[in-house]
Order: C-alpha cells, then sequence, then structure tokens
C-alpha cells in the first residue's frame, strides 16, 4: 500500500510540474515582448542587410512598444552571426535576419557549421529581396548581356570579376551566369561588399553583380554600365534594365533574400506574435518608402513561405556548389 501511494504521489508531482511549465511558457507568450528585442545581423555595418534591418527595426520598435537593439556580429560568410542566435535562449528576445547567403549557400560551402538551418532556426516571416545586377566596368567593350557573354569567349584569359568573398551572393550569382551560359570567368574575392564594389570601380577587375541599393547612382553617373537584373521581374529603381532572363538566359533568377530567425523551441506564440508585428511593419507607408529609394522589395508572408523559400533556395544552390566544385582555398 505505502508503495501504491508513494507512485501516486510521484504521478502527482509530474503532473504538477507539466501543468506549472505550461502555465509558465503561456504567461512568457502572453506578456511578450517584457524586454528589449535584439536582431543579429551576421554582417558588417552599412551593408545592405544591415541598413534594411535598422530600418525593420525603427519600425517594429514602434510597432511592438518596444526597444529594438541591432547588433552586427560577421564573419565566415554570416555564419558566426547565425551561430550566435542558434545557441541563443529561443524566448523571442534574440533574433536573426537571415539572408540566403546563410541559410542557402554557406551550409554547403562549410564541411564543419555548427548548424543546420532547416532544423535549428524557427523562421518568422520572410522581409524581402534586394536585387542583384550585373554591371562591367565602362572600359569593357559591352553594351548588352548577349555582348558581354561574346566579350567573355573572345579573351585569350578568363574575364575577371569582383565579389564580396567565396560564398557570398555576388559570388554564386556570377557561377550561376557562367554555368548557365557556359563561359569561363575568374573570380577575385575582397573581403565584403565594399571592398569588391571599389575593385570594380578601380578596374582591377572588370565585371560584378552589385546590390541595386548601392549600384544605381554608380550607373547613372556612368561609373558603371548595368547590363541585367538578376531578379525574374525587373527592378524598382533600374525599370528600363531588362532582367538577364530577358535578355536570353531563360530562368536565371540570382538575388539577395532576407529573412527573420527565432532559435528552435521558440514557442508558436512567440513565433506568431513577432511575424504578425513583423507584417504590421512592412505595410508601413514610410517604411515601405524609405525601403524602396534604397532598392529593397518588402514581403509579407507567413513562418511557412519563409520555410518553403528556404528549402528552395538550399536545393538551387547546394546543386550548383556541387556542380560548379566551389569550395574555400
Amino acid at each position: 500500500m505505502a508503495f501504491i501511494l508513494q507512485g501516486r504521489h510521484l504521478l502527482l508531482k509530474i503532473m504538477l510540474v507539466v501543468v506549472t511549465l505550461g502555465w509558465g511558457a503561456q504567461a512568457v507568450a502572453q506578456d511578450y515582448p517584457s524586454r528589449p528585442i535584439r536582431i543579429v545581423v551576421p554582417w558588417v555595418v552599412g551593408g545592405s542587410t544591415d541598413v534594411l534591418t535598422r530600418l525593420l527595426g525603427d519600425t517594429l520598435s514602434k510597432q511592438m512598444n518596444q526597444t529594438v537593439i541591432v547588433e552586427n556580429r560577421p564573419g565566415a560568410t554570416g555564419t558566426i552571426g547565425t551561430t550566435s542566435v542558434v545557441r541563443a535562449k529561443p524566448d523571442g528576445y534574440t533574433i536573426l535576419m537571415g539572408t540566403n547567403s546563410t541559410f542557402g549557400i554557406a551550409p554547403y560551402l562549410y564541411k564543419d557549421l555548427p548548424f543546420d538551418p532547416a532544423k535549428d532556426l524557427a523562421p518568422i516571416g520572410f522581409v524581402g529581396v534586394n536585387q542583384l545586377i550585373l554591371c562591367v566596368h565602362p572600359s569593357v567593350p559591352a553594351e548588352t548581356l548577349k555582348e558581354f557573354i561574346e566579350y567573355t569567349k573572345s579573351t585569350p584569359e578568363p574575364v575577371s570579376f569582383s565579389s564580396a568573398g567565396v560564398g557570398a551572393s555576388s559570388h554564386l550569382a556570377m557561377e550561376l551566369l557562367i554555368a548557365t551560359a557556359g563561359i569561363d570567368m575568374m573570380n577575385v574575392p575582397y573581403k565584403g561588399g565594399a571592398p569588391s564594389l571599389q575593385g570594380l570601380l578601380a578596374n582591377e577587375t572588370e565585371a560584378g553583380f552589385v546590390d541595386v541599393s548601392t549600384v544605381v547612382p554608380l550607373i547613372q553617373s556612368g561609373q558603371l554600365r548595368a547590363l541585367g537584373a538578376g531578379g525574374m521581374k525587373r527592378s524598382q529603381l533600374l525599370p528600363d534594365l531588362p532582367t538577364i532572363d530577358e535578355a536570353g538566359l531563360a530562368g536565371f533568377e540570382a538575388q539577395t533574400t532576407f529573412g527573420l530567425f527565432a532559435p528552435a523551441g521558440t514557442p508558436d506564440d512567440v513565433i506568431q506574435t513577432l511575424n504578425s508585428a513583423l507584417n504590421t511593419a512592412l505595410k508601413d507607408p514610410e517604411l515601405q518608402k524609405r525601403a524602396l529609394a534604397l532598392g529593397f522589395e518588402l514581403n509579407i508572408s507567413s513562418p511557412q513561405d519563409l520555410a518553403a523559400h528556404v528549402a528552395s533556395e538550399a536545393a538551387k544552390w547546394s546543386k550548383l556548389i556541387k556542380d560548379r566544385d566551389i569550395k574555400f582555398e
């Protein structure tokens, strides 16, 4: 009889713990957010990801009536900052502004990556895209994509192109162009987008993919010549510039995409709160105006939409990395 009573006491204790934990999780979700939220940007200050995150952070702060702090943790193609979020407490107070470089490219370049985006990150929602624009230095004798492809095939040495580093979106976009057009080019990797752009402007390299948010004034001033946009539709900032798909390489699409993520295990109610706040912020007219002026096209979405995008980008870039045998030296 004593054994049975002890068993019942143990069962009651277990049930009490389960109920208490459930109430605790519900209380956390109901009180959220009760303190500042930190958005980790796994890239340097001043880059396109940083700029977009700070614009969004200001609007989210007003929307959620809570301080939103942007923290830059760059390095290793965005994996250092991403890892810090994966290892953070899953309570919604540390989230990630991820790009397709971090969730669709880096996992297939690093052999010992300490996280799996599909398993270790909980999608919150898609934020938007920043088109990549194929540009050449004015010294390159090509006015169109077709002429550029012909030029690359006629030179005795491979045409050089700037990239922000092995595995960066600017690198993979050009690798996709090389594979799609059947041409040969030489990657000149720089330590970030700004040095890469400076290399192209100085004619250290002949071509490169540059974020539309950065390149418009350089095109308008004649410092660079644009040959095509990487999206499937024309950039609103460069409406007269055809897409690369339109210009002859059917199905070509390469652009920087952005999404918010939380650590896996973050309560569903917190994810839904963040998604709702995000979508409301993305509808804000002032945010849309400021984002569009910088070339960012914002998108309303669900966590499921972002999860589908992650899977699609992973399939696309992992195949290219394997087919092109892209790796760190």
